[in-house]
């Protein structure tokens, strides 16, 4: 029974320790997927940024208009694909290597803050669209890259905008309704979503 021991904990650390291989769709699925939220106009001409057999985030292709979609992060539960005006993408891009260098989403909101006040990283000076689109994992077809009854959420960066510049509440008062998240910070932002 004994010498069973040592074989038994090195069945749970492999198991532990086994690294889930993430299934990483052809270029072309990513691209139909990430552009999903987007006005159906401006899909065909817009950047998309997706995933490498590496896992890696990289360019899919570049885009000709003014919007950036990222793709569904294979290694997330569920499904979730956004586009954004590419005047966010200075603050987007560098909110993608600040979690490369691991750091977490505090310490990426005090560093973006500084950098915005700074002047390294440029916000927009007019509202900014960002368009979320999102949905179960079990509703999306890998084939055709599209999702059934996913559910849009809507961000519009007015960075340091207030309640009492917009007229918005900090929280919705029913389900639909705009509100404003972060009010007087670089990242104040306008929510619309389904809650």
């Amino acid at each position: 029974m004994i010498k069973f021991v040592p074989f038994i904990f090195s069945l749970i650390s492999v198991g532990i320790f086994a690294q889930k291989k993430v299934e990483i769709l052809p270029n072309e699925i990513q691209i139909q997927t990430a552009v999903l939220p987007a006005p159906e106009e401006d899909r065909d001409a817009a950047m998309v940024y997706g995933y490498n057999e590496s896992g890696e985030m990289v360019v899919l292709r570049e885009g000709t208009n003014n919007l950036v979609c990222i793709g569904d992060d294979p290694d997330k539960e569920g499904i979730s694909v956004s586009c954004y005006s590419k005047k966010l993408e200075p603050f987007m891009a560098r909110g993608r290597e600040l979690t490369v260098e691991g750091k977490n989403t505090k310490e990426k909101r005090e560093i973006r803050g500084a950098e915005v006040a700074s002047g390294k990283i440029p916000m927009p000076k007019a509202p900014s669209m960002t368009y979320i689109y999102f949905g179960k994992e079990e509703n999306y077809d890998k084939i055709t890259g599209l999702l059934k009854d996913g559910q849009f959420r809507y961000v519009i960066y007015t960075p340091f905008a207030t309640p009492e510049e917009t007229g918005l509440p900090i929280k919705p008062h029913a389900k639909g309704m705009p509100w404003l998240m972060d009010p007087g910070t670089h990242r104040a932002h306008i929510m619309i979503g389904p809650f």
